[in-house]
């Protein structure tokens, strides 16, 4: 690895949000990039999945072992609950001389374990964290690296235009930053779906949304910030969700109670259950309101739509594993 001088070859495991970002920016500055998800297999997703990467200007991957051919850099942005079923099949595919980048959000543990799959086939395994939220930044979002190969790898992402930063030589760390820094933000995401909504079901919420502002000046209570937190969760619910399991078995890994992390997975996996009973979608290009996503789900026969949530949850969950990989 130590002979890589810079990157001109990446394959990327997960074309979802991040994985398309990421895909379409590198492919803008001249990089070879190639893409896999398992959703291209889907009758469904293939013709929206090969549209994306036409206008990604990027080559479609119909096997992982396609994707993987000849890349320098190989990037896996799934989701959490995903990890280790990419992690297990590439590491018998890569070889020395690769970069294998893992920046899902799964806990230290997680990581570790994505490492004893890659590090027998002589690729260098970096876990990364991806410390902020993508679309926004794109790749200048913040991330740490991890692991004996960090030092070199964030030289090398520097060279094509990322912010990457080496936090530690030991797997774990910048993973447990991520997970920690979690709690808070996921868990702010998830108090205000349900401040949010209860006090728009008392006719409420204009006080408390001034309460808010008085005590926690700048932070935009009564401005963009409640449309910004309640639509990461209708957007992102699932994925979401799934990250904060991984933080509760890292909190659980160092003898911490998992409280908040678990309450913080079911209000974010409820709502987009909610949502999907109501069939309520993101609409591309429309301004995203809270209050008409509280007043959707509070309609009448609300009460009826909630049980058959309840019952079907743990399916609708099943589902969404399977649709993985992507971001």
């Amino acid at each position: 690895m130590r002979s890589l001088l810079s990157i001109r070859k990446v394959g990327i495991v997960g074309f979802g949000e991040v994985g398309g970002i990421f895909a379409g920016d590198f492919s803008k500055q001249g990089l070879a990039v190639r893409v896999f998800d398992i959703l291209l297999a889907s009758g469904n997703h293939r013709p929206r999945m090969l549209a994306k990467a036409r206008t990604c200007r990027v080559q479609v991957a119909d096997t992982l072992a396609d994707c993987l051919l000849d890349a320098q850099l190989v990037i896996s942005a799934v989701t959490s609950d995903s990890c280790l079923d990419v992690a297990k099949p590439v590491g018998k595919l890569l070889h020395r001389g690769q970069i294998f980048l893992d920046i899902n959000s799964v806990s230290p543990r997680t990581k570790r374990q994505a490492a004893r799959y890659i590090e027998p086939s002589g690729a260098g395994f970096v876990e990364a964290a991806v410390m902020a939220a993508v679309p926004g930044a794109r790749l200048q979002v913040p991330i740490l690296l991890g692991g004996r190969h960090a030092v070199l790898t964030a030289k090398l992402l520097r060279g094509v235009g990322m912010n990457a930063r080496a936090l530690s030589g030991e797997i774990g760390v910048a993973s447990a930053v991520k997970m920690c820094r979690s709690i808070i933000v996921k868990g702010l995401e998830a108090l205000a779906v349900e401040c949010l909504f209860a006090a728009r079901s008392y006719g409420a919420e204009e006080p408390v949304l001034e309460s808010l502002a008085a005590s926690y000046r700048g932070m935009g209570w009564q401005a963009h910030l409640p449309d910004y937190l309640i639509s990461r969760v209708a957007e992102h619910g699932w994925r979401r969700a799934a990250e904060m399991r991984e933080v509760a078995r890292a909190l659980a890994d160092v003898g911490i109670e998992p409280t908040m992390a678990r309450a913080t997975a079911r209000r974010q996996e409820q709502l987009v259950c909610a949502m999907a009973a109501r069939g309520w979608p993101l609409l591309a290009g429309k301004a995203f309101s809270w209050r008409s996503l509280a007043d959707a789900i509070r309609a009448p026969n609300g009460s009826k739509n909630r049980a058959r949530v309840v019952r079907s949850s743990k399916s609708q969950t099943k589902a969404h594993s399977r649709a993985a990989p992507r971001s």
